[in-house]
């Protein structure tokens, strides 16, 4: 990858984003001015125009990193971003298409013709070229798989074997390999015949003949030793392994613990079949982090902004009827006391209150669970120790809070009474809330699905209906 491609942060790629949508209402306002006057050499001015803006916007692309252009054709509506796709250099669309969201990759791989897609994927790496492939139409997949070596295909057939989730579906095969019984100087020797070292490289791995690995040599221990040390006195034989079925987000995990930069992946018999980098890593928790988010409000996949309105709509609507059900549950809930509140109007004011709190609780609740799944930290058995603790703080928090609330709605309507059934619901409330922002999650892990699932939909639902019961039942019964 070229060094002088610039890596931007937030406020640079904000103005660079900004940059490029002055650039292209310019060409816009510029081009359309042109086609409208009548001048000798029309077409030849028109040319001229349309290229100037688009050259400036070239300029500018060229020198920025992969994952900033990525940012930048996200932001862009469809047809703006069409325009600043065709203007990024063809051998850089392979990078490009791997950084984008899955959404937008979509649009711009059905805006490229078989050629151009066969010429992105050529480009890449093994393990990239994987990542790509379930997007490309099966005839370019098949003409990439003819163009590569045999090794290539069957590093290929093996990284598409894997689950998603898994090491094997986040591992690279670039990697550089030593034997134990050379010295450092050999080593060194080696290292200089290549024109760069794979990214991420912190460490070279040590393998036998029939490349089992044997260790690991960081490259500072190999730096700053006597040159005629053999690798096998000083490689670490203790080393962080993974195996391709273990799962992707234990092996993030053990990145966080251990602050590795890499890790070998080994197979059942300990050969070396591939590494897995802190940059896959980061991909891996960047996605899961937003991927979590979207579950959690009800959305099935990351949609594009710009999208079609029925692909949002189909992204949308599952949760949405499901919100639609418990809101007309929670309507039925007030209906059922209508008598109560029309004879205490204070009900209709305060009722809301008591929904709101519980709701708030119970998504605190179920996204401190869910986070602990994700890191590891909670097994399906621990149920019951959870929910003693959560029901222990919604306890507290009902007691301290819903009595404040008491005591306001006690001087607001002058009933002592009133002020005791907004303390007792707001308790009971919150303890409903604790129990479904524990329950669900785990629950639903015990099932084998994703706990994080429309987790928040549900907690909301339980809460408003179950606080309007609690409420206005609690009302009925000791105030009318």
């Amino acid at each position: 990858m070229n060094d002088k491609l610039e890596h931007a942060d937030a406020e640079e790629l904000q103005a660079h984003l900004e940059e490029v949508q002055e650039l292209l209402a310019k060409h816009r306002l510029v081009e359309g001015l042109v086609h409208r006057q009548e001048m000798p050499r029309h077409d030849l001015v028109e040319d001229l125009v349309h290229k100037q803006h688009l050259g400036q916007m070239h300029a500018r692309l060229d020198k920025m990193h992969p994952a900033d252009i990525a940012y930048i054709l996200e932001a862009l509506p469809p047809d703006d971003r069409l325009v600043v796709w065709d203007l990024v250099r063809a051998e850089r669309d392979g990078e490009i298409l791997l950084e984008v969201s899955d959404a937008v990759r979509e649009s711009l791989i059905e805006s490229m013709a078989p050629a151009e897609l066969r010429a992105a994927a050529e480009s890449l790496d093994t393990d990239e070229l994987a990542d790509l492939a379930p997007d490309l139409p099966q005839e370019v997949i098949e003409d990439v798989f003819r163009s590569l070596s045999a090794e290539e295909r069957e590093q290929l057939r093996a990284a598409m074997s894997y689950p998603e989730d898994t090491v094997g579906a986040i591992m690279d095969f670039d990697m550089v390999t030593v034997r134990e019984d050379v010295t450092l100087e050999v080593v060194l020797r080696y290292l200089r015949r290549f024109d760069e070292l794979p990214d991420h490289t912190d460490q070279l791995f040590v393998v036998d003949r029939d490349d089992r690995l044997l260790g690991v040599l960081p490259l500072n221990v190999l730096l700053v030793n006597d040159p005629e040390v053999e690798v096998g006195t000083l490689m670490q034989t203790e080393c962080a392994e993974l195996q391709p079925d273990d799962f992707a987000d234990e092996a993030a995990q053990a990145f966080e613990r251990y602050d590795l930069v890499s890790a070998p992946v080994v197979d059942p018999e300990h050969k070396l079949v591939g590494r897995v980098t802190v940059n896959a890593v980061v991909d891996l928790i960047r996605e899961e982090a937003e991927s979590e988010q979207l579950a959690q409000a009800g959305l099935r996949e990351e949609e594009d902004i710009f999208a079609p309105v029925i692909d949002s709509v189909k992204n949308r609507w599952a949760w949405l009827a499901v919100n639609l059900v418990t809101a007309f549950v929670a309507s039925r809930v007030i209906g059922a006391f209508e008598g109560s509140i029309e004879k205490l109007v204070a009900l209709a004011a305060l009722m809301p209150i008591v929904a709101g709190i519980g709701g708030n609780s119970g998504n605190q609740t179920i996204t401190m669970i869910v986070r602990a799944i994700a890191m590891g930290q909670v097994q399906p058995d621990a149920l019951n120790r959870l929910l003693k603790k959560e029901l222990g703080v919604a306890l507290i928090n009902g007691v301290l809070w819903g009595g404040l609330l008491g005591m306001v709605s006690w001087w607001l309507y002058g009933s002592a009474q009133l002020g005791l059934v907004m303390t007792a619901a707001m308790t009971l409330n919150l303890l409903l809330a604790a129990l479904a922002g524990v329950a669900i999650p785990i629950m639903r892990l015990k099932l084998g699905g994703d706990p994080a699932i429309g987790g928040s939909v549900m907690i909301t639902a339980l809460t408003d209906s179950g606080g309007f019961l609690i409420f206005l039942g609690l009302a009925t019964l000791f105030l009318l």
